[in-house]
Formats: structure tokens, sequence, C-alpha cells
């Protein structure tokens, strides 16, 4: 059985061109993301909230273009709408800079949401139909590696980027990255033929016949309920990272660490080592084996960063905040993606997407609250106390659903 696994391609031409891709379509978002904030606050004289709209209009904006990108896959070219969608979002990062208002450059963000958006469902959902069906863990986890290094390298490249070159330079180099994927992707051939959201390659469309069997209840052209459980986890999981990207600079300066940006560099460095390993053991044991350790490696981590006063706590709890995310999220995509049928992917992709950005969003907020009340440090135990809860919810459904398949079983045979 494992020989007959390994012998299906997974580094295909197709593969590696599309997780290429993907790494500069989210090295575009990072690029800008970190450098925004700065710009907004001294070129444009924006106050606080219209700075914090910079994020949330683009954020809201991508949400509701995934939902409509998943609907479309199915009546569409998945090719023609990937290409839109990078056009939009090529065209809006370069006229960033000629906004001379908040208010023009927050319709540029909306705009760019639309496109970021389409893009970021028809990339993984293409990753999706050609990673074979019981690889789909390890593919996923190798692919996600594309992510991850834009958000490491994106943030440092655009703020140097800015400050020798300025925002214009930074503007047109985030608009190249997305227009080398135009080159690479067709050069390579690395799209289908006329490929639509429910068409897939010969192999993975057997096994998925064959889980359809095994699974015949599902609804394979409505809304797929499955995806609600790991949609939720994924948002637990994003309100711990979203206390890190909004609060970790500041809680840099309440402990008086100067290095605390090193947190994302050894973070990165575990989510490279660990998504390839998550992978193989979610295709071989199930999402347990990965969820349940990589879920109390993120609780250490937000516990140690409560109490950090020195260098060296700050790169331990980093190193286990990376083995807990860089193992959870791949995870739970691959869970997603099997859950569902080759018809439903765009959808499942999208909402795995959606429930990230949702986490952020709401996490920064509830966090904030907290640090507002309390502090910091008290925050991040807040955070460790959110694991908590996703630990304990995941083993009360799993219980839950074990006890429902075994009481199913005896009224099967009896018919």
């Amino acid at each position: 059985m494992k020989e007959s696994i390994q012998s299906e391609p997974l580094w295909t031409r197709s593969f590696i061109s599309l997780t290429i891709s993907t790494f500069l379509l989210f090295l575009n978002l990072h690029m800008l993301l970190s450098s925004f904030s700065a710009y907004v606050k001294n070129e444009l004289a924006a106050t606080d909230l219209q700075v914090s709209l910079v994020t949330s209009v683009f954020a809201a904006s991508a949400i509701v273009t995934r939902f409509l990108a998943a609907a479309l896959l199915k009546r569409m070219s998945s090719n023609s709408l990937l290409f839109i969608g990078l056009i939009i979002a090529a065209a809006m990062t370069a006229l960033n800079s000629l906004a001379g208002s908040v208010g023009g450059l927050l319709l540029m963000r909306a705009g760019y949401g639309v496109g970021f958006g389409i893009a970021s469902t028809i990339l993984p959902t293409l990753v999706s139909q050609i990673i074979p069906l019981r690889r789909m863990g390890e593919g996923i986890g190798y692919f996600g590696l594309s992510t991850s290094l834009a958000m490491s390298v994106g943030p440092m490249l655009g703020l140097n980027m800015m400050g020798r070159f300025g925002f214009g330079a930074l503007s047109l180099a985030g608009a190249a990255a997305v227009v080398i994927m135009f080159p690479l992707l067709l050069l390579t051939r690395a799209l289908p033929p006329a490929s639509r959201g429910r068409d897939l390659g010969k192999a993975n469309q057997e096994e998925a016949t064959a889980g359809r069997k095994e699974s015949a209840g599902r609804n394979t052209r409505g809304f797929n309920r499955k995806l609600l459980f790991p949609a939720f986890l994924n948002i637990v999981l994003a309100i711990t990272y979203s206390g890190l990207l909004s609060f970790i600079a500041l809680y840099g300066e309440f402990v008086h660490l100067s290095q605390v940006g090193l947190f994302f560099l050894f973070n990165a460095i575990t989510i490279v080592i660990i998504r390839p390993i998550s992978g193989r053991i979610f295709d071989s044991k199930g999402h347990a084996a990965v969820l349940l350790p990589a879920a109390a490696s993120v609780i250490a981590s937000m516990v140690i960063l409560s109490f950090t006063t020195s260098l060296g706590m700050l790169i331990l709890s980093a190193l286990l905040y990376g083995l807990g995310f860089g193992a959870i999220q791949p995870t739970i995509q691959a869970w997603m993606i099997r859950s569902s049928s080759p018809e439903q992917y765009g959808a499942a992709n999208s909402m795995f997407y959606n429930s990230t950005d949702f986490g952020v969003a709401i996490g920064s907020v509830i966090l904030g609250a907290i640090a507002s009340a309390t502090d910091y440090a008290v925050m991040y135990r807040y955070s460790a106390g959110f694991m908590g809860m996703f630990i304990v919810i995941y083993l009360l459904v799993m219980a839950a659903t074990r006890a429902g398949q075994a009481k199913a079983k005896p009224n099967a045979n009896e018919r």
C-alpha cells in the first residue's frame, strides 16, 4: 500500500509552478501589508481608525469575493477566472501610490481584495485537483510552504524597499511579483486546458468516486456541512495568530525586548520543517494524530511568551508556535478537501482561507479588548486558553461522532 501511494507523482511541473505562483501572490500581499500603516499615517495624515480601515476593507472584500469565486468556478473556466483575478490584483497594486487620499486608497484596497480573493481561491483549488488524493496531506503541507515563506520574507522586503526607494517603487515591485506569474503559468503549461472547477485528473476522479460511494449521504451540489467544524477550529487558531500580528511589537516594548521581530523568523523555521512531516502523518494516521499534539505546542508557546523576559524565551516560544501552527493549518485544509467532493474543492478552499481571515479579524478585536483591560502578558495567556478550548471541543465532537457511527452501524446491519 505504501509503495502504491509513493508511486503517485506529487512533484509534477504543474504542482511546482502553482506553488511558486502562490508564493508570488502572497509575497505581493505581505510586501505591501507591512508598509501600509506607516504610509497611510505619514503620507496621507490618516487617523488610527482610517489606518485600520485599510486592512479591514481589503479583508472584507477578499472574503466576499471568495464566496463568489467558488460559485463561479462551477460555471466558467478556472483559467480565465484566475487571470482576471491576477490582472485586477496587479493593476490595483500598481495604482496604490497614485491614490491621493485615504478614500481613494480604500477603493484601491477594495479592488485589490477582489483580485486577491479570486486568485487565492483558484490557485489552491487547482493544486487540490492535481495532488493524488491519498497524498493530500503531504501535498498541501508542501504547497503551504509558499504562503509561510511569503509571510516571513514579504514584510522584511517591503519595509526595506519602502525605506530605501519609497512607496511608489514598492507598489511597482509588488505588481511585478504578480505579473511574473503570467509567463510562469503559461510557459510551464501548469494550467490544464479548458479547466473548470469540476475537472480532475483520471486518478483523482476514480478515488473521488470511491470516496463518494463510501459517504453516499454527502451533498455534492449544496453546502457541505462537514466543512463547518474544521473551519471553526481554524478560526480558533487564527485568533491566536492575530495576537501575534497585531500586538507582538507592542509586547516587545512592554517587556523591553527590542528584537521581538525575531519571533517571526524562528517561527518560520519550524513551520518549514513541520509542514511536510505533519502532512505525511495526516495521510497515514488521520487528523487527531496531528491536531492534538500541535495544539498543545501552541498552548506551551503562548504560556512561555506571556512570561518572556529574555530573547531565549522568545525564541523558544516562536519555535513551539511554528511547530503547532505549521502542523495545524495544512492538516485542517487537507481535512476540508478530503471531506469534499471534487465539485466542492473551490468552496472548501474558499472557506479555509475565509476562516483564517475571519479569525484574524475577530481575534484582533477580542484580544485587543483583553489587553486594554489587563495587559499583553495576560492577553497571551487568554490565547493559550483559546487553544485549550480547541482541544476540548475537538475531543467532544470526535467522541460524539464516534458514538453516532457506532449507533448507526448496528442499524445498518439489521437492514
